[in-house]
């Protein structure tokens, strides 16, 4: 077996994925450079799930902090790969063994309809950057972009995403409309249930004046990605899981009280005075996988703000191939390699496939029917995020043992090598300002009034 004490990789990405891998790495002796965008590694974790969370993200947090302050791990925070890095240097010239990229995926999908870029924050709103908007604002540090949350505002959607979406904005608007009546309440009573935090206080969610968001979905609402069956699943087993679906639709409505239709489309934009108004949906017919507009049933669906939430991926990189939306993986799941470049492989929700992103959220019925169910503040169990995660987890750590594979097949570095390596990434950490320890780190750049 090879010295894997002669080995330097280079992560990108620290959440779940990045951190995993680094982790594995990391204890059998290789040394791993783990490059992370943003000032903190929590990624999705922190950015993507709704702040209401609070404990399930810090032990979330916790779990990826064990991973990252361990021995062989350099924490190179602020530095993003297509931005500070240039993709193409980074894998030919700076030395590593391997880069794995597990950026994981942070654009929307485009809404669909010709037109729709050039509404963007102009009554037209992707939900990656609303959801972190909503988890930063209230941050004094903040300084990004600040977005409305309207009443009978229209979410594009139809995944577990979308239900963030669809709670946030009923949270703010009831939270408001309480308040304009002289009731003190808060996301976190809200999120159990509005009509019970109303009664609570002695009112009714009618007498709110709120008419609530609508979401549209272009299938069945029992086709909505909510819940996965199992592999090769029987006709029972689909059926099944169609019911769970339809369970988690409905319990989400009466505990958040917004419209829904299925089997609409998104086929044109309404605009008024450059500025988008509402959207055009057309009936659908279902036939298996397929939703194909109906003709001459389109309609208009006005709205004083548009939210597509149709589902993420990775984010454009100069320098990296695209095979569609996704970079150029081999369709190996469990062990994902760049078809483009020798010694970079992927982990997590960077690579394409089902399984991959399926796995992210859900491997048993057990998980289906518990676990999501309280991802969403609707089942009545304590929210598990910790083990909601696992799955993403344990196909990272599968993946990461793939390229320890493959690096005991390559010819080590030699010391100088190392060093030469070891010196460029100190340099990354300085130029980020991350001269000190990871722990030291972490409290240096968490927010005081970080929610």
């Amino acid at each position: 077996m090879a010295n894997l004490g002669q080995y330097f990789v280079a992560v990108i990405g620290g959440a779940i994925s990045g951190s995993v891998s680094a982790e594995i790495l990391a204890d059998r002796g290789i040394r791993v450079a783990v490059i992370e965008q943003n000032n903190r590694p929590y990624g999705k974790i922190e950015d993507g799930l709704p702040r209401w969370h609070v404990e399930q993200r810090k032990q979330e947090y916790a779990r990826i902090d064990s991973r990252l302050r361990k021995p062989n791990v350099y924490f190179v925070p602020s530095t993003k790969l297509g931005r500070d890095l240039d993709f193409e240097d980074l894998c030919k010239n700076w030395g590593f063994s391997a880069v794995i990229l597990a950026n994981g995926a942070w654009r929307d999908r485009d809404l669909g309809v010709p037109g729709a870029a050039d509404f963007v924050d102009k009554g037209l709103v992707y939900q990656n950057p609303f959801i972190y908007w909503y988890n930063h604002k209230n941050e004094k540090s903040y300084t990004g972009p600040r977005y409305e949350t309207p009443d009978e505002a229209v979410v594009v959607g139809g995944g577990l995403a979308s239900i963030d979406v669809v709670k946030v904005l009923q949270l703010e608007n009831y939270e408001r409309a309480m308040k304009a009546r002289g009731i003190e309440t808060n996301i976190h009573e809200l999120e159990k249930g509005i009509p019970a935090a109303c009664k609570a206080h002695g009112v009714r969610p009618e007498d709110m004046g709120v008419k609530g968001c609508l979401l549209i979905y272009r299938r069945r609402e029992q086709d909505m990605p909510l819940a996965q069956p199992p592999d090769n699943p029987t006709p029972e087993q689909i059926a099944k899981t169609e019911q769970v679906r339809q369970k988690m639709l409905r319990l989400a409505r009466d505990r958040y009280l917004f419209r829904f239709q299925e089997r609409r489309l998104t086929t044109g934009l309404v605009v008024e005075n450059g500025h988008l108004a509402g959207i055009k949906v057309a009936e659908t017919k279902i036939e298996g996988r397929r939703a194909e507009p109906i003709p001459g049933s389109e309609q208009e669906l006005r709205a004083p703000l548009v939210i597509s939430s149709i589902g993420s991926v990775p984010e454009v990189i100069p320098g990296v191939v695209m095979k569609g939306d996704y970079y150029a993986f081999t369709e190996t799941e469990d062990f994902p390699r760049y078809s483009a470049a020798d010694r970079v492989y992927g982990v997590g929700n960077v690579v394409t496939g089902q399984g991959n992103i399926r796995v992210s959220l859900v491997h048993s019925q057990q998980v289906t029917n518990h676990l999501i169910e309280n991802y969403m503040g609707i089942g009545d169990g304590e929210p598990d995020i910790v083990a909601l995660q696992a799955p993403a987890e344990e196909r990272a750590a599968v993946q990461a043992e793939g390229v320890i594979e493959r690096l005991e097949s390559l010819t080590p570095l030699s010391s100088e090598e190392l060093a030469k390596v070891e010196q460029r990434v100190r340099s990354l950490q300085e130029k980020a300002g991350c001269t000190c320890d990871y722990d030291a780190w972490i409290a240096k750049v968490t927010p005081p009034d970080l929610e």
